[in-house]
């Protein structure tokens, strides 16, 4: 034990000696301190790599908590509902924990969320964020702590390890299913104009609507918020026009549900006068009435899909050593990055269109 000991300064003596910086930096580095330079720690991050440099108790039981990580910027009592049970149960298949953090806005978690995970160690971190920003990156590289984006809701770097969904077919598929129907004029309630998962479902409705020789009129489309009372506004907005559309594809189910409720305080009739179709199918779809004609977003796969990833790219990691693809570093190896297929569900919220 001593000669292993003994060994391991030699190396990072070596280490310190080619980049020019002193021993206690070299700890920091080992142990993710905020106060060492991007450029100095990724110069011994390189290093401790070519190097062959093994972190000490490798094993996942030895050096980090038995956890997973799940961070939100925001819970939703009904939507995150799905991403947390898809979760929970691949941690509990591989004997973790689940700790729940709300941290930050919809692009990044605070400042003083990094901090916290330094000293929790988990074995994997899921994130549902737009994205992660480069120092956090290399702080949780530098501690070996892998982290999946969960992506319903932004568009990740290529290079930061993620799991999506097909938002471009969900909203052509929708769209169609009403132009089907016989309905021309179809507006579009979406999410922020910020995020690209609400400009991917446009994207797909101006294409079913450009395929089938139909008017896209600007006014028709309406970026919101993704929740009930932002798909309220915006439905009363289009509702109260003399030229009023004959169906609407909203960006969330709670976005149509709040259309539902504008469209009751008009008088205006589900599907009789008005079609809607939501978008993630949330167990709540199922129970409304009429019951809502959705896409089908697989959130609990989601969920699912991003906690296997973390847990995989944590055993590579402390299979192999030092791996820039599995704590989202730089390096040649290529990202994992999957999209999950959408699917229309048809119910009773969508109808051929009121003869005129």
């Amino acid at each position: 034990m001593e000669t292993d000991v003994a060994e391991e300064r030699v190396t990072l003596a070596s280490v310190a000696e080619e980049a020019g910086v002193s021993l206690s930096t070299i700890s920091k580095v080992l142990n993710g301190r905020a106060d060492v330079s991007p450029p100095t720690r990724a110069r011994v991050e390189q290093l401790l790599a070519e190097r062959g440099y093994r972190r000490r108790g490798g094993g996942r039981s030895e050096s980090r908590a038995e956890l997973i990580e799940l961070v939100f910027h925001e819970l939703d009592p009904i939507w995150s509902m799905e991403l947390i049970g898809g979760v929970e149960q691949v941690a509990k298949e591989h004997g973790l924990s689940v700790v729940l953090t709300v941290s930050g806005s919809r692009h990044a978690p605070d400042p003083d969320w990094i901090e916290g995970v330094m000293r929790r160690r988990p074995v994997g971190i899921v994130l549902v964020f737009s994205e992660l920003a480069p120092e956090y990156r290399e702080r949780l590289h530098s501690r070996a702590i892998p982290f999946v984006i969960v992506d319903p809701a932004g568009d990740p770097s290529p290079d930061a390890p993620s799991v999506g969904s097909a938002n471009w077919s969900g909203g052509l598929a929708a769209t169609r299913h009403l132009i089907e129907l016989g309905h021309t004029r179809i507006a579009a309630i979406t999410g922020p104009e910020d995020m690209m998962c609400s400009l991917a479902r446009v994207d797909g409705y101006r294409s079913a609507m450009n395929s089938a020789g139909l008017a896209i009129h600007p006014d028709w489309i309406r970026f919101g918020d993704f929740h009930v009372s932002g798909g309220r506004e915006r439905a009363r907005e289009l509702l109260g026009r003399p030229d009023r559309p004959t169906a609407i594809f909203a960006g969330s189910d709670m976005q149509a549900l709040g259309v539902m409720e504008a469209a009751r305080e008009r008088g205006i009739r589900v599907p009789e006068e008005l079609s809607i179709v939501g978008y993630d199918d949330i167990p709540l779809a199922r129970w409304l009435t009429p019951r809502l004609t959705t896409v089908h977003q697989p959130l609990r796969r989601m969920g699912e899909e991003a906690a296997r990833l973390a847990i995989r790219l944590a055993d590579e990691h402390d299979g192999h050593g030092v791996s820039d693809a599995a704590s989202g570093g730089p390096g040649s190896a290529p990202t994992p990055r999957m999209d999950l297929a959408t699917s229309l569900v048809v119910r009773e919220s969508t109808a051929p269109p009121a003869a005129s």
